[in-house]
C-alpha cells in the first residue's frame, strides 16, 4: 500500500511548470536581481563611496584601455584590478560567475570557436574525426577576445551594480550625453518593472483562475494575448505620462535631489583610474 501511495506521488513531484507557472517564477526573479542591485548599491564598499562621475569616467576609461590593449598580460593586468575591485566593493564572486563570466563565455566562445580553425598561421593540433587544424594564431585571437570581453563586462558590471541607476544617468550628462537619451532610459529604467508587475497581476490571476493545464494551442493563444494587453497598456501609459509631465512643467531637462560633490577621495580615485588606464595603454601597445 505505501509503495502503491509513493509512486502515485512520484509524479505529481516531478509535474512540469506549467507556461503560466514559469513566466510567473521568470517576473519574480527578474525583480528580485534589480532589488538586489539597489541594494548593493547601497552597501559601505570602496566603489560605493565614489561620486558616481568619476566612476563613469574611470571605467569607460579602463573599458578603453581593455579594448585597444594588445598585450595579454596588460588584459589579465586589468581583469585582475577588476576582480579586487568587486571584493573591496563587497560582490560577490558568484555574481560575477553567473551575471557576467558565464554568459560572456557562452557568447563570446561560440564567435570565436572558429577562429582558431579558419585563421591561417602554424598548425598545433588537429581534430582526430573531422581533420580539422588548430593554429597558433587562431587560439591567440581567441584568446584575446575572450579576456577583453570578459574584462570590459566586469568593469561595466561593477559600476551598474556600485552605483544606482539615477546616479548613473545624471553622471553621463558629464560626458555631454544628449538629455533625450539620458530621459528615455531613465523612464524605460523606471517603468520598466512596473510593466513586470502588471505582467505578473495578469498571470497570477489567470493562474489563480485555472484548473488543470492548459493545452498547447491555449498557451499560445494566452502568451499572445497577454503581449497584445501589455503593449495596449505600455502605449496608454506612456501618453498619461507625458501628459502629467507636461502639465508640471517638463521641458526636456530632469533634475534630481542628490547632487554630487567631488571630494578629496573622490580626486585621488580620479587619478587612480587614469594612471592605471592610461599605464596600460601605453604598456598594451608595446
Amino acid at each position: 500500500m505505501a509503495v502503491a501511495e509513493a509512486k502515485s506521488v512520484a509524479p505529481a513531484r516531478r509535474r512540469r511548470k506549467s507556461f503560466v507557472e514559469r513566466t510567473i517564477i521568470g517576473l519574480a526573479e527578474a525583480m528580485e536581481q534589480s532589488l538586489y542591485a539597489e541594494e548593493l548599491a547601497q552597501a559601505d564598499g570602496m566603489l560605493q563611496r565614489i561620486d558616481p562621475r568619476v566612476k563613469v569616467v574611470g571605467m569607460l576609461a579602463l573599458l578603453a584601455a581593455a579594448a585597444l590593449s594588445r598585450n595579454i598580460s596588460v588584459i589579465l593586468g586589468l581583469f585582475a584590478g577588476a576582480l579586487l575591485l568587486a571584493r573591496m566593493s563587497q560582490v560577490p564572486l558568484r555574481t560575477l560567475v553567473s551575471r557576467v563570466w558565464a554568459p560572456a563565455l557562452l557568447f563570446t566562445g561560440m564567435l570565436a570557436l572558429p577562429a582558431i580553425f579558419i585563421t591561417p598561421g602554424q598548425p598545433m593540433a588537429r581534430l582526430p574525426i573531422l581533420g580539422w587544424t588548430i593554429t597558433a594564431q587562431g587560439v591567440s585571437g581567441a584568446t584575446y577576445l575572450i579576456t577583453r570581453v570578459e574584462t570590459a563586462a566586469t568593469f561595466s558590471l561593477l559600476l551598474i551594480l556600485c552605483t544606482p541607476w539615477a546616479h548613473v544617468l545624471k553622471a553621463l550628462r558629464v560626458l555631454q550625453v544628449p538629455v533625450v537619451g539620458v530621459v528615455i532610459l531613465g523612464m524605460t529604467y523606471r517603468y520598466i518593472f512596473l510593466m513586470l508587475q502588471i505582467a505578473r497581476d495578469m498571470f497570477e490571476s489567470r493562474q489563480s483562475r485555472m484548473v488543470g493545464r492548459l493545452a498547447g494551442s491555449d498557451q499560445r493563444r494566452l502568451a499572445g494575448a497577454s503581449v497584445g494587453v501589455l503593449l495596449s497598456k505600455s502605449f496608454q501609459l506612456s501618453n498619461d505620462i507625458y501628459m502629467a509631465m507636461q502639465s508640471r512643467g517638463f521641458r526636456g531637462e530632469v533634475y534630481t535631489l542628490d547632487e554630487f560633490v567631488m571630494r578629496r577621495g573622490d580626486w585621488l580615485a580620479l587619478a587612480g583610474f587614469t594612471l592605471v588606464a592610461g599605464a596600460a595603454l601605453w604598456l598594451g601597445r608595446l
